[in-house]
């Protein structure tokens, strides 16, 4: 840890972060490294968004190109690189049309945006309300934080945004009952990522999306975290033969540059008009070029099947550590999308594991999560087994 670094930053910085431990500076593949030369697996690759390893090739020279080429036009004017984007994307989600933006709760607000105006314009102003799922996470800006089903990010910023319902995540029956005729939409993650991976139960995301088509309410899936191949599909969503209404993209979507896309189909598409909403950033070029790279790559490399060859393998191995180690108490997951629940705290395992040089998330009290990049090889997870048996061991 660089103590000047540290000190610098507490001096600039807002402390709405808790203080890292580390600075890093460089990364190459699978791994990072710090300010003193340390290097580290980096197992959660930057929160699921640097899915093909850090300084990809492709995506460097997609970069290298563009930026010597056209950087920024605003939306006044049409770039290439966004049509192409919407075009592959389109070719991977049939029947969308795109939105960019920067991030994924801008691709949330996007979404909760167009589902209240496409309500608005068919119903009329009193079919508002969108319901979303407890323990949910969908982002730091009000909308976004507002349909986030987890108190303890909007406490201390109410009043909240109005029109949200809350249902517990996984239960149809739940959600058949809140379903009445003041909801214009449901919004859910296909996986829940930062309650700590939590999958929901067989059959419950084609019920949501029947329920949803019986009643007239737009179905809205967020895949910023599970999007683009992380649980071994393109959508997580495929896995349960859905395709929603809408659905929200980022992440990984730029290969580390900032991007985030609400793709919508039938009448939702229609529903935003010139001026309804824009993003000045949104299409960027830049961006644009580092995402067509990314996609080309996950094509050309079938990384989506190694994605599912390696989680499988690695969630295996995970639940034979945990059949001799009892302070391993659950393991789930799909891809390269995995957690692990724990018997003691997950935090000071994080930090054990980092001492040795490996980069894991202590994404819930107790419970470990992993979405390393799709090209991480497992010699790399073996060596990091290794090390968490003897940390839960000692």
């Amino acid at each position: 840890m660089s103590d000047t670094w540290t000190e610098r930053a507490s001096r600039v910085l807002l402390e709405n972060y808790y203080p890292a431990r580390l600075t890093l500076v460089r990364g190459e593949g699978c791994r990072v490294f710090d300010d003193e030369g340390r290097s580290y697996l980096d197992l959660i690759g930057g929160i699921a968004v640097n899915s093909l390893g850090h300084c990809h090739p492709a995506i460097v020279r997609a970069i290298r190109e563009q930026c010597g080429t056209l950087m920024h036009v605003s939306n006044l004017y049409r770039n290439p690189w966004s049509v192409r984007l919407a075009e592959e994307l389109a070719a991977r989600v049939p029947g969308t049309r795109a939105f960019f933006c920067n991030s994924g709760a801008e691709a949330n607000e996007a979404a909760i945006k167009l589902v209240r105006r496409h309500a608005h314009v068919t119903f009329g102003a009193a079919r508002h309300v969108i319901i979303s799922a407890e323990a949910s996470f969908h982002g730091r800006t009000f909308a976004a934080l507002t349909a986030t089903g987890q108190p303890k990010y909007r406490e201390g910023f109410e009043p909240l945004v109005p029109g949200f319902r809350y249902v517990p995540y996984g239960d149809l029956a739940a959600l058949d009952a809140a379903v009445t005729g003041d909801v214009c939409a449901v919004l859910l993650e296909p996986i829940q990522g930062e309650s700590g991976v939590r999958l929901p139960p067989p059959g419950y995301l084609a019920g949501t999306a029947k329920l949803c088509a019986d009643r007239g309410a737009l179905l809205v899936l967020d895949e910023v975290q599970t999007g683009l191949g992380r649980t071994g599909t393109f959508l997580a969503c495929e896995a349960d033969g859905v395709l929603p209404d809408v659905v929200t993209l980022s992440k990984s979507l730029g290969g580390g540059i900032p991007l985030g896309a609400m793709l919508a189909r039938g009448d939702a598409a229609r529903a935003f008009v010139p001026g309804s909403h824009a993003s000045t950033f949104g299409g960027n070029p830049v961006a644009c070029a580092a995402a067509l790279a990314l996609l080309e790559t996950l094509d050309a490399d079938r990384l989506l099947e190694r994605v599912r060859a390696t989680g499988d393998w690695f969630m295996g191995e995970l639940r034979s550590l945990a059949a001799r180690e009892p302070k391993i108490t659950g393991v789930r997951g799909r891809g390269l999308l995995i957690a692990v629940d724990l018997a003691v705290p997950a935090k000071p395992v994080a930090l054990a594991a980092e001492e040795r040089g490996y980069l894991v998330n202590a994404v819930q009290e107790q419970s470990l999560r992993f979405a390393p990049p799709f090209i991480v090889t497992r010699e790399e997870l073996t060596g990091f087994l290794t090390v968490l048996e003897q940390i839960l061991a000692a």
